[in-house]
């Protein structure tokens, strides 16, 4: 009797668990062969409808040169143009002109086809009076009239609202050796290596140097203000390795074309400059007590307000952990150090701002010494510094210095304790950490455009699911003079489009946000279980997960498909806290991979359509390594991936930017990283994309790739596109990615392209 009851139970429970599984596989989106032909024709023309829909994410005004009024275009569909005036005192608003008038008087007098919603560049002398050019002829308007005639006067006010004030410097370049002194008494030329003073007058030459040769020379020399002393740099010259690619395909020849290009990759040798002091009377050469610039070159000098003795430089040290702003005393040669930070992970080298105030003798500074990126008044003469801005957010980046009101203007993110925080804002702060201004004070993501003399400002923010909104605002308090534009989301709507949703979950530490964007299919059954893609790009640099509104996207064409498609900034990507960025450490590999999969898992909790157990990456250049990474140290999670142009090992791609992250020197850490001595571990289906002309990442990234697959009996599939460079393939390589998840996600056939008739 017990045994019959055991056995029925265990029918019972076999029963119930093939129920199971049959309502798992219909819950299952499982397109046919002509569904899924129906979806990309249908996803076709819904990514070009939304396309033709004008989005207006950006507002470009063009000032008058008083400042009073501007005028821009507005976007309208099929690429066309509407054209407004605006009297920025009053906030009036009007039509610009009568564009067809204006179009059709263009036409008569410069017998050249004009479209009222295309007009040529345009420039406006005042309300009434505009400019162009047409084939090396400039014209006059007279708007009272429409009257166009030819003018040989060409001036015209040109002002790019969108150029930043404030000019970064790039520590890749250096100043330009000027061979004239101040005053323009002596000359200076390098010969055999050394430096030769010349007296322009009496052209009685002196030796400053004796011991520069032909392979260790002087040069990259620059004099003091006053032209008593010269500062030049004695050179060990290094030089820089190649790489190389082949042309395979170039119409008219008959074999490939071998390129090459100067390519420095991590641990390889760089040029240092040992600086000297010159002094122009004596003759006498000073070596400054500094170890080599072996990092870059040479920096801009900084001299000390009313002091032609003292000057200063920036050196970033190999291996990002250290910055130093280094004071150099020209009469002995001496050095101490304004500022020196150091870290035990990384100084992001590219986003530390310095400008320098000499009036003062003051610098304003970024750093992360706190923990977050935040702004710093040092005195140039003891180094004291004194934080301008606080708080558990971070700098964005510095848009301008005002030394006379001693404001900075500067963006910011994280303020807000309700919104996103990668929303950019903007502010400004004296230099004394108060009267902190917000110019930007509503929800979402903003950009911001000034007038000529920064009295207004155009302001236009949005949301990835929230259509844009353009004010005109009074910069003095921010007070809103007119609103310009504001979006609207029925037209996209009524394409049938689900907007992207933002989503929130908690990362790898059970309290920090991670923060992405859902893209669902427009059709989407509530019945059916549709497989996750993850567009992935863990690169440290930044974070990358869209902000502004966006409707259309390649994202949301895959989704169409019968994907669920997501994109998130998991830990080790910018624009976070210090801690949060620290994660990339010697630890590119991590990716944020396990804030992503616990995202994903959160998402699928609440959006029972997400499928976990179908989950797909795809990504280009750190992408590319990022989403091959996903299957090789991940593979209980992530089943498919396709990776176009990755840099699979840290060490065959571009010095700068992996020894920013990876350090230097080159460690075991390298390999254990990387995706070629990984290949081993391949468990799903990958998809190689390379372009065989990519000066980015060196091919060979990923054909060694391949080699080390092949070598371990791996199958997967590759696809090198001739002439392409650093992409994600083009038409065709987005095209062939779709194909492949369709394949592995939904086990589904996609279209036979080759039995289509070819486009006569």
């Amino acid at each position: 009797m017990k045994f019959k009851l055991r056995f029925q139970k265990l029918i019972t429970i076999t029963l119930l668990h093939f129920c199971c599984a049959t309502v798992y596989a219909q819950l299952q989106y499982a397109p046919t062969a002509k569904d899924i032909a129906e979806a990309y024709s249908r996803a076709n023309k819904l990514d070009t409808l939304l396309r033709n829909i004008p989005t207006n994410n950006e507002i470009v005004p063009v000032w008058l040169k008083n400042g009073t009024a501007f005028w821009y275009k507005k976007n309208l569909p099929n690429k066309n143009w509407e054209y407004f005036y605006v009297d920025a005192e009053t906030g009036k608003r009007t039509s610009a002109f009568d564009a067809e008038r204006l179009a059709q008087n263009i036409e008569k007098t410069t017998e050249r086809k004009t479209s009222a919603l295309r007009l040529p560049d345009l420039y406006f002398a005042d309300a009434n009076q505009l400019k162009l050019k047409i084939k090396n002829q400039w014209y006059v308007i007279n708007l009272t009239d429409y009257s166009v005639n030819t003018t040989a006067d060409s001036t015209v006010f040109r002002y790019n609202a969108k150029t930043p004030l404030q000019q970064k410097h790039s520590r890749w370049e250096w100043n330009p050796s000027i061979s004239k002194s101040p005053d323009g008494k002596n000359e200076i030329e390098i010969r055999g290596g050394n430096v030769v003073l010349i007296n322009l007058a009496s052209k009685q030459e002196t030796v400053l140097s004796t011991d520069g040769t032909a392979d260790k020379p002087f040069g990259n020399f620059e004099w003091s203000p006053d032209g008593k002393s010269i500062i030049a740099y004695k050179i060990n010259p290094k030089e820089t390795k190649k790489v190389y690619y082949v042309l395979s395909s170039v119409p008219g020849t008959t074999r490939g074309e071998l390129k090459s290009r100067e390519y420095a990759q991590p641990g390889d040798d760089f040029t240092s400059y040992q600086p000297y002091v010159f002094n122009v009377a004596s003759k006498k050469a000073t070596k400054v007590d500094v170890e080599p610039i072996d990092f870059f070159g040479p920096q801009p000098l900084h001299w000390r307000n009313n002091s032609n003795r003292y000057y200063t430089y920036e050196k970033a040290d190999r291996g990002h952990q250290r910055f130093r702003v280094i004071e150099v005393d020209v009469e002995t040669g001496k050095t101490r150090n304004i500022i020196d930070e150091k870290t035990k992970t990384f100084i992001y080298e590219s986003r530390i701002y310095t400008r320098y105030l000499p009036k003062t003798n003051e610098i304003i500074w970024t750093s992360e010494q706190d923990g977050w990126r935040h702004l710093y008044l040092v005195n140039g003469i003891t180094g004291k510094q004194q934080l301008i801005t606080k708080g558990n957010w971070v700098v964005r980046d510095i848009d301008s210095v005002d030394v006379v009101k001693r404001q900075v203007w500067f963006r910011a993110s994280g303020i807000n304790a309700d919104e996103d925080p990668y929303f950019i804002h903007y502010y400004r702060i004296g230099f004394d950490g108060k009267g902190l201004i917000n110019l930007t004070p509503e929800k979402g993501n903003h950009s911001l455009t000034f007038s000529p003399d920064r009295k207004y400002y155009v302001d236009t923010y949005s949301q990835v699911n929230i259509a844009p909104i353009s004010k005109l605002k009074l910069t003095i308090n921010g007070k809103q003079i007119q609103e310009l534009e504001h979006g609207e989301l029925a037209p996209f709507l009524k394409t049938g489009v689900k907007l992207p949703e933002v989503f929130v979950a908690k990362g790898r530490d059970a309290k920090t946000d991670i923060w992405g964007v859902i893209c669902f299919p427009s059709n989407i059954d509530p019945a059916k279980k549709y497989p996750i893609i993850e567009n992935i790009y863990a690169g440290p640099q930044d974070s990358f997960v869209p902000k502004n509104f966006l409707p259309a996207s390649e994202m949301q064409s895959m989704a169409e498909l019968g994907f669920i498609v997501v994109q998130i900034d998991g830990m080790g990507t910018a624009n976070r806290s210090k801690a949060f960025h620290d994660v990339c450490w010697h630890n590119l590999a991590d990716a944020g991979f396990e804030d992503r999969i616990l995202w994903m898992k959160a998402m699928a909790a609440k959006y029972p359509n997400a499928d976990i157990n179908k989950i797909g990456v795809y990504g280009t250049s750190a992408g590319g390594q990022n989403s091959t990474g996903a299957l090789l140290f991940h593979p209980e999670f992530y089943k498919a991936a396709v990776s176009a142009c990755g840099c699979h090992d840290n060490r065959i791609d571009k010095q700068w930017w992996n020894e920013q992250w990876m350090g230097y020197p080159v460690g075991p850490h390298y390999a254990e990283q990387s995706n070629i001595t990984n290949a081993s571990k391949l468990q799903g289906d990958l998809f190689l994309i390379v372009g065989e002309a990519d000066e980015n990442v060196p091919p060979e990234s990923t054909y060694r790739l391949a080699d080390a697959l092949i070598k371990s009996n791996k199958d997967f599939d590759i696809l090198s596109i001739p002439g392409m460079g650093h992409s994600d393939g083009g038409v065709y390589g987005r095209r062939r990615k779709r194909d492949f998840f369709i394949k592995h996600l939904l086990n589904a056939e996609t279209p036979k392209v080759n039995l289509v008739a070819p486009v006569k």
